[in-house]
């Protein structure tokens, strides 16, 4: 029977993150769905619904469920829209409760990259991971054949450098964003970057693809994160407090190689973002935390200007002097993110929003955390989602 008091999210399980060794994406995967269930205070058998997604490692298919022991699953599929996919996931979970499609639904994600003895960045380089050179057509091919496709680094750079050229943003402003995240990563004890870092070390950080630095780009990470959704109803006699899934949007231009496209200057948030927002019934201004997919620095700044946290070509302005670090006037990736957190694709602001919105964050909870706003992008800028969320049920 369909719930109409809405959906929430009732358990997050989370393994270790980082430079783990010895267990691939499917255990990975696995054990968080446990872990989830685990803190749902719900037992596995009691999942109808799966919902599977992996990253770069690949390994994580339907045949999870197998190794689950689910039996009679309402609901089973593999979900891929890149760093979209987790806002998605959570979405068509909350679809599929209230309608009464499924029950009690988890979203997992898992990767396991990282070799030990290997480079961080070797992993995306598809000879090191002994992956086919792909043959490339259309416009993706013109691109190839023009030396324009040595991974996402250089078409991100690319988004970055048309947003700089066009309203003034500079490297220094950028680097305001990370220095911010990673003044939330030293209060995270699960982050993997702690150390404090200052604007002249994000300056004198090595270039990786012009204009973006080091310190302007993810971590890789291997680990799982899974959450389960259920009925808001069933979520209150369950372990943990609700979070309520209060809104959620997609957005996808498709318009990355096209003439005269908006590319680096406006992403699929300035679709998904007031749709989601209006489905919750609130506005930016009611925004208290905002956990931003960010790839690179520069995806949190094109982000917040399309979400309407300031007006476009403001972001860098925005952002500078401290202003989404602790104590700042907006919270924004408060565990430290993908820069210094954990890179597990929209898993990551997923996690952290559920943290901010139960009140578990300790030294790093934000002030205020009735509306919590989530994002995902993927495929250079191609794909984006967003969900609200908060510790309350719609008024």
């Amino acid at each position: 029977m369909p719930q109409p008091d809405g959906a929430a999210i009732a358990g997050l399980g989370m393994t270790e993150l980082g430079k783990v060794y010895g267990t691939d994406a499917r255990g990975l995967a696995a054990r968080a769905v446990r872990l989830a269930a685990d803190d749902a205070g719900l037992p596995l058998g009691d999942l109808d619904g799966l919902l599977v997604s992996g990253g770069m490692s690949g390994g994580v298919e339907i045949d999870l469920a197998a190794a689950l022991g689910l039996t009679d699953l309402r609901m089973l599929s593999k979900v891929q829209s890149f760093g979209a996919t987790a806002g998605a996931m959570v979405s068509y979970a909350a679809m599929a409760v209230l309608s009464g499609t499924a029950t009690a639904v988890a979203c997992v994600f898992a990767d396991a990259p990282l070799r030990e003895g290997r480079s961080a960045g070797s992993v995306y380089r598809r000879a090191d991971r002994g992956g086919a050179v792909p043959e490339w057509h259309g416009l993706n091919g013109y691109t190839a054949a023009m030396g324009g496709r040595y991974g996402v680094n250089t078409l991100y750079a690319l988004a970055a450098r048309r947003h700089m050229e066009t309203y003034g943003t500079t490297s220094e402003q950028f680097g305001a964003i990370a220095v911010a995240q990673r003044a939330w990563a030293a209060r995270n004890p699960v982050a993997q970057m702690r150390d404090p870092i200052t604007l002249a070390d994000h300056q004198a950080s090595r270039m990786i693809a012009e204009p973006l630095h080091l310190l302007d780009c993810c971590l890789v990470s291997n680990g799982g994160i899974a959450v389960i959704v259920t009925s808001a109803e069933r979520a209150r006699d369950l372990a943990r407090p609700p979070v309520h899934v209060r809104g959620w949007a997609q957005g996808h231009p498709g318009t990355r190689l096209r003439r005269d496209s908006a590319f680096g200057l406006v992403t699929g948030a300035a679709t998904s973002g007031p749709a989601a927002m209006k489905m919750a019934g609130i506005t930016v201004d009611d925004v208290d935390v905002a956990e931003l997919y960010d790839c690179y620095t520069y995806t949190v700044l094109v982000s917040l200007e399309d979400y309407g946290f300031c007006g476009k070509g403001e972001g860098g302005a925005f952002v500078a002097d401290g202003a989404l670090g602790p104590g700042g006037r907006l919270a924004v990736n408060t565990g430290g993110g993908q820069l210094s957190g954990y890179y597990m694709w929209g898993f990551t602001p997923l996690s952290e929003a559920v943290v901010q919105a139960r009140g578990d964050g300790g030294d790093r909870q934000a002030p205020r955390n009735d509306v919590v706003l989530v994002s995902g992008n993927g495929g250079i800028l191609d794909h984006h989602s967003t969900l609200v969320l908060s510790p309350e049920a719609t008024p």
